[in-house]
């Protein structure tokens, strides 16, 4: 047992996970958090009846062995209940009628894609092999990047051969590989990368680096997969939140920390602000988790000089993006026949995937918990820029008009009227920020570019003794797996400090 108090910012998975894992090892933990409910962009809200998943709609790492697996069997809480997504996405691309079906088992997808992309067979199977590589060195649980030499032992200790045999591609981008292929004029395919690269990396096949693109295009296959969660996405954090207090730790919603206090560049404890009555107190701290965005990370610490280098890097980042997303409750006959959980759309060959240029869209499934009986909800989400959205002239304006436009683009699939709508709200940028404090309202974290992926990334370290980032700044990135892994690696690093606190 540890008399070490633990405050975790934020009640994200990433934040909720570390703290129960650390409660149940017997460090005294607090969670805060500004919302209203925990579980951050992989959260919920009720309107009229209706349950909307707050941002992220799948899961992954639900299957024997993957990390909500390995997590909630160590906390000895039962897995939500799930159905596993299949397709994973109907991918719709410019002007076509027909769907790319990602499907879950692997030999329907392997004739899917040489129908669809014919030639680019050579291009898959590297990618499958990149994919098991790496799939098999993340299962041993290295440290990336590694700071200091403990992390260096855990990161060499997950090596195999096979690891090594991912060495040459460390520098390459699916661009690189598509060009190896001879496939870089292959319109279709490239299209068809970008949007599905752009949801889990943030940026386009040109610059993904390789490694990621060949996790996030390979888990949707069996025996991973991306499941839809009964009754909502909520039930992932409720599970964490019901871990957290049986061991004995706290969680106070409508808190904001406002800043980490230090003591010779080691913490010593954080500033919290009770968003109800205005009160303000100091919380002492021998550990400080920040399930934050660099961003924010930076903005929570005086000038301290070592985190001079950390903050000039952040900086230096390119714009995270944003998301708008609309939020839809309609009778169940504005859905088609046979609609996947999970579609993506792309209006415009010739522009962004941005913006109302490409939604993509998830569907609630009967009974499952998040829409009355004959009824369903209809999430659609953009990536949008975020500085469009603090800086225009008439916010709300703006925000209905590109309301309409998805609106209307949806119609073009569902059977939406005024007879089938029943509730319409959107978010924007100035949305996410407001109910999770992320910098701008910035959401998905930082482009998995080869400068901020694996080793090139951001340390769960920090340069501040004792301040450890969680969340999807740091590897292996993005959505409720990667963040629950950089949580697991950040409670294994404190569990090596213990006796040096």
């Amino acid at each position: 047992m540890t008399n070490s108090r633990v405050v975790v910012i934020g009640a994200g998975i990433g934040g909720l996970t570390a703290a129960a894992l650390l409660a149940k090892r017997g460090y005294l933990v607090s969670v805060f958090d500004l919302a209203i409910v925990p579980g951050g962009c992989a959260s919920t809200f009720k309107r009229r009846g209706f349950t909307f998943d707050v941002g992220a709609t799948q899961v992954a790492g639900l299957e024997l062995g993957g990390i909500h697996h390995r997590i909630f069997q160590e906390l000895d809480i039962d897995l939500p209940e799930a159905t596993p997504c299949d397709p994973a996405c109907a991918v719709y691309l410019p002007g076509e009628t027909e769907p790319v079906n990602v499907w879950r088992d692997r030999d329907r997808w392997r004739e899917e894609r040489q129908r669809q992309f014919p030639g680019s067979e050579p291009f898959w199977r590297l990618m499958e092999n990149l994919f098991r590589w790496s799939l098999a060195f993340q299962s041993r649980d290295p440290v990336l990047p590694p700071r200091n030499l403990w992390d260096l032992i855990q990161l060499v200790g997950a090596v195999r051969p096979a690891t090594l045999l991912t060495l040459p591609f460390s520098f390459a981008t699916v661009g690189d590989a598509l060009r190896w292929f001879g496939l870089n004029d292959d319109t279709r395919l490239r299209t068809f990368l970008d949007l599905q690269l752009k949801l889990y990396s943030q940026v386009e096949a040109e610059e993904t680096a390789l490694l990621y693109a060949a996790t996030a295009l390979g888990v949707s296959q069996t025996p991973q997969g991306l499941y839809h969660l009964k009754p909502s996405m909520q039930a992932l954090s409720d599970r964490l939140v019901e871990a957290l207090q049986r061991y004995g730790g706290s969680l106070e919603m409508r808190h904001t920390v406002e800043a980490i206090a230090t003591q010779h560049n080691r913490v010593t404890g954080v500033r919290v602000r009770n968003a109800k009555t205005g009160a303000v107190r100091d919380e002492p701290a021998d550990i400080v988790i920040g399930n934050v965005t660099v961003a924010n990370l930076v903005k929570l610490l005086d000038r301290l000089p070592s985190m001079e280098g950390y903050r000039h890097r952040v900086e230096k980042l390119p714009p995270a993006s944003g998301a708008f997303v609309v939020y839809l409750g309609v009778n169940a006959d504005a859905i088609p026949l046979n609609c996947p959980p999970h579609l993506q759309f792309f209006y415009d060959a010739k522009g962004p995937i941005a913006e109302n240029n490409s939604l993509f869209v998830s569907v609630s499934r009967p009974s499952d918990g998040r829409a009355p009986d004959g009824r369903a909800t209809i999430i659609a989400s953009s990536f949008t820029d975020t500085r469009k959205w603090w800086n225009c002239n008439d916010y709300e304006a703006l925000k209905q008009k590109y309301t309409n436009q998805a609106i209307a683009r949806l119609g073009e699939y569902f059977h939406l009227s005024p007879d089938t709508l029943i509730h319409v709200e959107a978010a924007t940028p100035r949305t996410f920020h407001h109910f999770t404090g992320r910098e701008a309202g910035v959401v998905g974290g930082i482009g998995q570019r080869i400068s901020t992926f694996g080793p090139f990334g951001f340390a769960n370290r920090t340069p501040v003794r004792h301040l450890w980032l969680v969340g999807d700044s740091t590897h292996p990135g993005e959505g409720t797996a990667g963040v629950s892994y950089s949580a697991l690696t950040v409670v294994r690093q404190i569990e090596a400090l213990q006796g040096h606190l």
